[in-house]
């Protein structure tokens, strides 16, 4: 049994995913972002140190602990895929794709994209008022000069990758394909992904597919819009 310490609208919902197309026996512990700060709940450091989700507990491996959302998909196919759905086959091509995509989401995707909703917050409370228009100003310069760049690079890969292949690691659904929805799914949250009408089918495929719609029915929804 696989518990999901999940918490709402997070990188956690890619787990639940995961572990429906896996077809493997989990229980969800679900967690509630705190209403002003929208920071997880303390209570999730009594699970793991870092307090922060996702992170699951093997129940059937002493309760073994797992965190980010990368190792937890790599550890849960290799314990419950026998059959390879999840993973290319060894020494392919696509294996090294979807290596690299595994890892791509969280390595060089999310980081401009967690910046961006940091100085978004630089012209609002609880930033004193007086400061505010400051914050506001800074924000408008990173996200003009650093920010849009950065981000208008990744979608013309993602773009240009997704042109070539149906599926980021190749012409089957992989684990990539989950933990690279996040990205693309909070991006387009942020009305991001006009004009790159191939991740808006990658996105369409994903939503068409029954395990995605039985994660969103367990945990709900994400977006980072």
């Amino acid at each position: 049994m696989i518990k999901v310490h999940h918490l709402e609208n997070s990188r956690s919902q890619r787990v639940l995913w995961c572990l429906e197309e896996l077809g493997a026996e989990y229980e969800v512990v679900t967690y509630r972002r705190d209403p002003v700060t929208m920071r997880a709940p303390a209570s999730l450091r009594a699970v793991h140190p870092l307090g922060k989700s996702p992170v699951i507990s093997d129940e059937a491996n002493e309760g073994r602990v797992i965190a980010e959302s990368g190792a937890i998909l790599e550890y849960l196919v290799e314990r419950f895929d026998g059959g390879n759905h999840l993973m290319p086959p060894a020494g392919s091509d696509e294996r090294l794709r979807y290596r690299f995509w595994l890892h791509h989401a969280e390595g060089s995707a999310m980081p401009p994209l967690v910046m961006r909703l940091v100085f978004a917050q630089l012209g609002k409370p609880p930033v004193p008022a007086l400061a505010r228009p400051l914050g506001r100003l800074f924000a408008s310069g990173v996200e003009k000069q650093f920010l849009t760049p950065q981000i208008r690079d990744l979608l013309d890969y993602w773009e240009n990758e997704l042109a070539h292949a149906t599926w980021f690691a190749g012409e089957t659904f992989s684990a990539a394909d989950i933990q690279m929805s996040f990205p693309v799914l909070a991006l387009e949250g942020g009305g991001g992904l006009a004009g790159y009408p191939k991740l808006g089918d990658f996105l369409s495929r994903c939503r068409a597919r029954d395990a995605y719609q039985r994660a969103v029915a367990q945990g709900g929804e994400f977006s980072l819009g």
